[in-house]
């Protein structure tokens, strides 16, 4: 049996590994990682170069290693500096992976991560004893502990693409998910309809823009441009006191999404968007929506809100995903067997970010409700796996 397994192998989970190490040295038998690419980061990895992301957005002292300081002192050890951007140390893409792989190394977690999924998980009957795993490669498990940090969630879509009629090239229509911008083969001047607002819809318009083609960004808001994705207030008490002390769920949802305002583009990327507008290579739509879109001689005939009408070859969809317990299966799973609170899909989790009655925790976007709006990202990775260990170290 293993003490804990966790169910992801991205950041959060590294977050999570390497301080129950630290804490808990003897645990290094006894933890179990289970993700179906095998491997640490990968998804996290095959992002940054599917997007062609030169840095991160995360200022240097959140990454997975328990000291906040190792991402510099690991930069000044190597001699790149100049690789930690401006006042936040805004790590370049390249550096953190090498951090990373120091980070795997020095906790020895290399070849850790069992390349499989879970497919169903079991709760006690009497609420006690271990929890049963089924995997995709036919074993099981038992584990006394179970951590979820499985991502991101699955593609959101908006409603007038599930309207289309007729058949359409698989290239024609994609989700972010599924473009590799160094994979691309696209005619000169091919035209590119971009739906989104955030920083994924301004790599995607940039590596478009680097290939050739003429690009048009739309947004259902004025395009908005800030150091982070959220107010850096929310990366520290200066909010989240207040936020920790609210007692209704609902609330802490609303400024949630509040504070993350629906997403927002880094002040470097927008520079570069400006840029392309001038030399006419690059049209943002602002305040526009797509209501229909029609596949007729090989392109597209886009119908905007306003009545506005545009043509273009592929649309990218740019609309991130979908953050909810009904999206995903182990969750309903849990749902099914342990009904807890749900406030919008979202799961109202106990202070250590454990489903209330079982002994599994929440990484990730879905414990916003007890993290804050950070909840995804480094920084929050960081926060649940402090809360996490706590409950483990207590034990």
């Amino acid at each position: 049996m293993a003490d804990i397994v966790i169910v992801g192998a991205g950041p959060q989970a590294l977050t999570l590994s390497c301080l129950l190490l630290q804490k808990r040295p003897r645990l290094q038998r006894r933890l179990r990682i289970v993700d179906p690419s095998g491997r640490w980061l990968s998804r996290w990895q095959r992002q940054m170069d599917q997007y062609e992301i030169p840095w991160l957005r995360s200022p240097s002292p959140h990454h997975p290693h328990p000291n906040a300081h190792a991402l510099r002192q690991f930069a000044q050890s190597r001699q790149r500096q100049r690789q930690l951007e401006g006042a936040y140390g805004l790590p370049h893409t390249d550096l953190f992976a090498a951090f990373c792989r120091e980070v795997i190394s020095e906790f020895g977690l290399e070849g850790r991560v069992q390349a499989a999924s879970v497919e169903h998980i079991g709760l006690p009957a009497n609420g006690k004893g271990p929890l049963d795993l089924s995997l995709s490669d036919g074993t099981s498990v038992q584990a006394g502990r179970v951590v979820i940090a499985t991502g991101s969630g699955s593609p959101q879509w908006p409603a007038w693409s599930k309207g289309i009629a007729g058949e359409v090239p698989a290239d024609a229509l994609q989700h972010s998910d599924a473009i590799d911008l160094p994979a691309l083969r696209l005619r000169p001047g091919e035209r590119i309809l971009i739906v989104g607002g955030g920083l994924t819809s301004a790599h995607l318009s940039l590596g478009a823009l680097r290939r050739g083609a003429r690009v048009q960004l739309l947004c259902r808001r004025t395009l908005k441009q800030k150091p982070f994705d959220a107010d850096p207030g929310w990366l520290g008490p200066k909010y989240l006191k207040s936020f920790h002390a609210e007692p209704c769920m609902h609330r802490r949802r609303r400024l949630v999404l509040e504070a993350r305002d629906g997403g927002s583009i880094t002040p470097e990327a927008a520079a570069e968007l400006r840029q392309a507008q001038r030399r006419d290579v690059l049209q943002l739509h602002e305040h526009c929506e797509v209501q229909a879109a029609c596949w007729r001689s090989d392109q597209w005939d886009i119908v905007c809100t306003r009545g506005q009408r545009l043509a273009a070859d592929r649309i990218w969809l740019a609309t991130g995903h979908q953050q909810s317990v009904s999206q995903q299966p182990l969750l309903q799973q849990l749902h099914q067997q342990q009904p807890i609170e749900l406030v919008a899909d979202w799961p109202v989790l106990e202070p250590d970010l454990r489903w209330p009655g079982t002994p599994v925790h929440l990484m990730g976007g879905l414990t916003a409700l007890q993290v804050g709006p950070a909840a995804r990202n480094l920084f929050g990775g960081r926060e649940a796996a402090q809360r996490i260990c706590r409950a483990v170290v207590k034990q």
